[in-house]
């Protein structure tokens, strides 16, 4: 084994691991995607992305913190690289997109629609289309289920706040990255018909069928993005400085934090108001970090 497939792998056993959800058999036959989606990641000439979902639970109407910290990373890093990076987002998830992309130091440009401006949505495809965006990578983001409706973990139609972003994802012959969690973000598609189904609470209900070509299923949906962070820096060595300065614990807090204290952003498991990702405390994704540069930098990493 070479050692920098071996480093591959160590980076997908670290961030595309079941935290409970049930996903285990939609990890075990997406493995290598990670080690594929970088590596296509790492030939981009310019690179789009997709994120935001949208948290309507009680009291509670905000989006959620898993998605943009990752993507607003990953999206600075490659900036930094040279690779021309935008984010498309509708209008419910778009404060926290913005500082998100802020705090992880700017530097992309950023697409706003609203939930039915289908008009909006058009141009920004003719947009992408245009400045020949050669990938396109989704993180986090609620996708079209069977019955052609966008669907939370619970199986509540989401709609109302929730473009039909899928359209833009499948909208150009750029490649399609996507990173999910739970069964029901756009890219679940590529999935055997059914494997949702059999093993997701509400499975049936739920499974995008919005497919992609390298399908990345992570515990966390942000952990995927610090996934591809590291194996870009593997796939492409040059660009390896730029991208350590974006995958750091002490970045991950930063934006987490700036999201919830300045944008309202939640957590989408508890649905509070806290610097927390699907449950888990800063420290948890700080360490997953921390290991995730020991494998990508080494000693470098210090």
């Amino acid at each position: 084994m070479s050692p920098k497939r071996s480093e591959f792998e160590a980076i997908e056993a670290l961030v595309c691991r079941d935290v409970g959800r049930g996903t285990q058999p939609l990890i075990d036959a997406t493995r290598g995607a990670l080690a594929s989606a970088a590596t296509s990641l790492a030939k981009a000439s310019s690179v789009g992305l997709i994120t935001g979902f949208f948290v309507p639970r009680g009291e509670v109407a905000a989006a959620e913190t898993d998605g943009p910290v990752g993507t607003a990373l990953l999206a600075a890093g490659l900036a930094a690289c040279g690779v021309p990076a935008r984010i498309a987002v509708d209008s419910p998830c778009a404060d926290v997109v913005r500082t998100a992309v802020a705090a992880a130091g700017g530097g992309v440009s950023i697409d706003e629609m609203g939930v039915t401006d289908r008009s909006g949505l058009e141009r920004v495809i003719e947009s992408w289309q245009q400045a020949a965006v050669s990938h396109v990578v989704a993180i986090e983001r609620c996708g079209m289920a069977a019955d052609g409706r966008p669907r939370n973990m619970r199986g509540v139609d989401v709609s109302p706040w929730t473009a039909p972003l899928d359209d833009l994802f499948l909208g150009g012959p750029w490649e399609k990255i996507a990173v999910g969690d739970g069964g029901n973000e756009i890219g679940m598609g590529k999935l055997p018909a059914g494997l949702i189904a059999r093993h997701v609470p509400n499975g049936a209900e739920i499974a995008c069928v919005t497919p992609c070509d390298h399908l990345v299923v992570a515990g966390v949906s942000n952990w995927g993005a610090y996934g591809l962070i590291a194996g870009l820096a593997l796939a492409r060595s040059a660009w390896s400085p730029m991208l350590a300065r974006f995958l750091t614990a002490e970045r991950d807090r930063t934006v987490t934090r700036a999201i919830v204290a300045e944008a309202g952003a939640v957590d989408g498991v508890t649905a509070r108001r806290e610097a927390t990702v699907d449950g888990l405390g800063l420290e948890v994704h700080g360490a997953l970090v921390d290991g995730l540069r020991r494998i990508a930098w080494g000693k470098a990493a210090a």
